[in-house]
């Protein structure tokens, strides 16, 4: 199993920013991409931003040019940095980890796993 520890959320004005983490921890054998999701209320869950274990990111358009994205490959953490903040943005911000884990029970010695946090809450308002 993996075990993902999200922090970083929290309520903050418009224009204002935050810093999401996410550690992940278990067995993990190798990831091959982690990220950031959210869904507001009322709404589907959407991405946010992702990156692979080579370093390759995506955004959403509506964060293009505001929040970036890292990793910490050796602390399997990945942080969102999320600037000039919009009451848009409001929502609870989940972590994901795409990746494959020791698995002794499996032929090949591992398994696929798609795992979720269990999600910050992100709040921009006045």
């Amino acid at each position: 199993q993996v075990q993902l520890v999200e922090s970083g959320g929290g309520l903050v004005q418009p224009g204002g920013s935050l810093r999401l983490s996410c550690a992940a921890s278990g067995s993990i054998f190798s990831i091959i991409a982690m990220g950031w999701y959210r869904q507001a209320p009322g709404k589907q869950r959407e991405l946010v931003a992702t990156i692979t274990s080579g370093g390759g990111t995506n955004f959403a358009d509506s964060v293009k040019g505001r929040f970036t994205i890292s990793r910490d490959n050796a602390k399997n953490t990945v942080y969102l940095q999320m600037n000039s903040l919009k009451p848009e943005d409001t929502a609870v911000y989940y972590c994901n980890v795409k990746g494959f884990l020791v698995d002794a029970g499996n032929p090949s010695g591992m398994r696929y796993s798609d795992s979720w946090g269990q999600g910050t809450q992100v709040t921009v308002s006045s």
